[in-house]
């Protein structure tokens, strides 16, 4: 397995892959010299040139070194290769040729789809897994290079589909999980066969009330009745944490801990993303003033009045009687010389009434063009904004949160440093109100309304930042839901419990976006279709799409005997033939009524499971790498 990379990703996926799949793996990373360039973020940086040492601790004390293109490093050693630019030289020189898979995590897509065609090429039989931001891209891409390797492998139809082409993206994997721990009861989501799996957190339930198991219980959280907290500060908090794929007894016996369960809507419950014109409407009320509006109207009273009075004394024509008005209204009439006293003096106060309606037009036009220009400018928090959301950083992973707390419906305050960031044009249309400058400076968090929020999450890529944002909010606030987002777990229990001893009734939250995302990384390079991942506190449960044939610990057996708890769970069957099979579960298929097909999720605990059928697993990460991996489970090591 080859990981190339700039940032925490790599460190995570590498241990992902030799600690839980036992796979022998090359990394390529850039050298010193280019871990100190000014064009990326300080903090990735420092992570990808820091990174030696914490895999060594991490990989049960193996010494990482860099080998030679020649030799052959022990299994249980990874290979690590420098170079200041990934370029196919690099690439051979990792053994591109004899890899099986390779994954591609620099933080710059232009990087990764210039590596991934050139991989292509050199070696058409290889496992392509991509880190891609941009959706649409990714999926071009995936298609570009799968169609490459079936050019490339005529003859090979079995190796050809191996050569599968994943493009995955940390911040889309994140972001359910971080926006779900703005607010209670939130859901995660996984798309498989155009129905909306949903993992739904729920609170432990009251004395004598029995709580909805949904379609099953996927995990018992670490949060109780008289701990709502839990232990998420980190894996390592020295209390119990998460219980992942628990059995039924285990969630009977386990009264007061909030649970995980896992739910099926239709499609058309699906959340919709902001279109591209959404949030450029300006309504009418916005464009003009109230004074102004009641100058207009007072103006249009008059006008009418006059035409009224017109009508009535002259006794002409209603419409000609307005005409005329309207004409000596502009000053487009005749004198009235000559005429009845009355139409000489309804035409002075015409006139009069004219006068007034110049600067009005030049107010309304005025109000107008100030509406439209703010209209592209940040907006600021109303002043009696409360019970938001504040969303400190709009990078990568901020922005991707920020629309899912849009399809919640969640109000939100953003808070940038830089006013240049990626998320900036989204704010700017959808209108979310924002505050530019540094939140270590005070008056920042005051001006994001903080002291009346519902929820801060610190998304930022440095950890200190956001445990400075955090201790400022909890002065301000002390009961205010804070999240955040916290690479190393040393530290993420450090921060937990200190907050936690402070501020003993206020609920925190820890993440980490690159232990969300490694997991579903590997299951790609192991060629397992991932349909998505759950996480669950700082874990993360895979959901995948596994073929029967060739697992003992699936075919020939009953459903309830293939669930093994803390592990995998069957938790639906592919019912389609195996030749009318889409390869891609995830894509929506319908009938002709526009009702998705294929899956049956209410599965028979006695069904037993066929050579060729085809299931939806949830897995551990451990419980996927025995099930999903190329390693018997005796090679497994726990």
């Amino acid at each position: 397995m080859i990981v190339c990379g700039d940032d925490a990703l790599v460190h995570r996926l590498a241990v992902e892959l030799r600690e839980v799949y036992g796979e022998r793996v090359t990394l390529v990373v850039p050298t010193a010299q280019a871990s100190r360039s000014p064009e990326r973020p300080l903090s990735g940086r420092v992570r990808a040139s820091a990174f030696f040492g914490r895999m060594s601790a991490a990989m049960s004390r193996a010494v990482v070194t860099t080998t030679a293109p020649g030799d052959t490093p022990p299994p249980d050693i990874p290979r690590v290769v420098e170079a200041p630019e990934l370029d196919e030289d690099v690439l051979v020189e990792a053994g591109i040729g004899r890899a099986a898979a390779l994954a591609l995590v620099h933080d710059d897509d232009e990087t990764n789809i210039r590596a991934a065609l050139a991989a292509r090429r050199l070696n058409p039989h290889l496992r392509l897994v991509i880190r891609l931001y941009n959706r649409k891209l990714g999926q071009h891409l995936a298609a570009l290079l799968d169609q490459a390797a079936a050019l490339a492998l005529p003859d090979l139809d079995g190796q050809a589909l191996d050569a599968s082409t994943t493009v995955l993206s940390d911040a889309d994997t994140a972001a359910p999980s971080l926006a779900a721990t703005a607010v209670a009861g939130t859901s995660k989501i996984v798309q498989a066969d155009g129905l909306l799996l949903r993992a739904v957190e729920r609170t432990p339930p009251a004395r004598g009330e029995v709580a909805d198991p949904g379609l099953c219980t996927l995990a018992l959280l670490s949060s109780t009745t008289n701990d709502p907290a839990g232990a998420e500060g980190s894996d390592r908090s020295g209390r119990e944490g998460p219980r992942l794929l628990p059995d039924d007894r285990s969630v009977a016996e386990a009264t007061g801990r909030g649970t995980v369960v896992l739910e099926a809507i239709t499609h058309s419950a699906q959340g919709r993303a902001p279109g591209p014109l959404s949030g450029r409407r300006v309504p009418i009320g916005r464009l003009f003033s109230r004074r102004l509006r009641w100058s207009l109207a007072g103006l249009g009273a008059a006008v009418v009045a006059l035409a009224v009075a017109s009508w009535i004394t002259t006794g002409d024509d209603p419409l000609h009687a307005m005409y005329l008005v309207l004409l000596d209204l502009l000053a487009m009439g005749d004198p009235a010389k000559g005429a009845d006293a009355d139409r000489q003096i309804l035409q002075l106060l015409t006139g009069i009434a004219g006068l007034l309606l110049l600067p009005l037009t030049v107010a309304a036009a005025l109000e107008a063009l100030g509406t439209f220009r703010n209209a592209s400018a940040l907006r600021k928090p109303p002043r009696g904004l409360s019970g938001h959301v504040v969303l400190l950083g709009l990078g990568k992973i901020g922005t991707r949160v920020l629309m899912r707390l849009r399809e919640l419906g969640i109000p939100v305050v953003c808070v940038e440093e830089d006013p240049e960031a990626r998320g900036i044009p989204l704010v700017r249309r959808l209108r979310v109100p924002t505050v530019i400058g540094d939140v270590t400076e005070e008056g920042v968090l005051e001006a994001a309304k903080i002291h009346r929020a519902h929820a801060l999450l610190a998304l930022t890529s440095v950890d200190t930042t956001n445990l400075e944002a955090a201790l400022y909010a909890r002065s301000a606030k002390p009961d205010l839901r804070v999240a955040l987002r916290v690479y190393d777990d040393d530290f993420a229990t450090a921060v937990y419990r200190s907050l936690r001893a402070a501020h003993p009734h206020a609920l925190t939250r820890s993440r980490s976006v690159s232990t969300l995302a490694a997991p579903s990384f590997a299951v790609a390079m192991m060629g397992r279709q991932i349909l998505g991942a759950v996480p669950v506190e700082r874990k993360v449960l895979l959901f995948a799409a596994v073929d029967v044939a060739g697992h003992p610990r699936l075919e020939g057996r009953t459903v309830a005997e293939a669930f093994r708890p803390g592990a995998w769970r069957i938790i639906a069957l592919d019912a389609t033939e195996p030749d009318e099979r889409q390869p891609d579960l995830a894509n929506a298929r319908r009938d002709r009524e526009d009702n998705p097909t294929g899956l049956v999720w209410d599965l028979h605990p006695g069904y037993v499971l066929r050579a060729q059928d085809r299931v939806v697993v949830a897995a551990t990460r451990r419980g996927a790498a025995e099930l999903l991996g190329r390693r018997p489970q005796s090679a497994m090591g726990g």
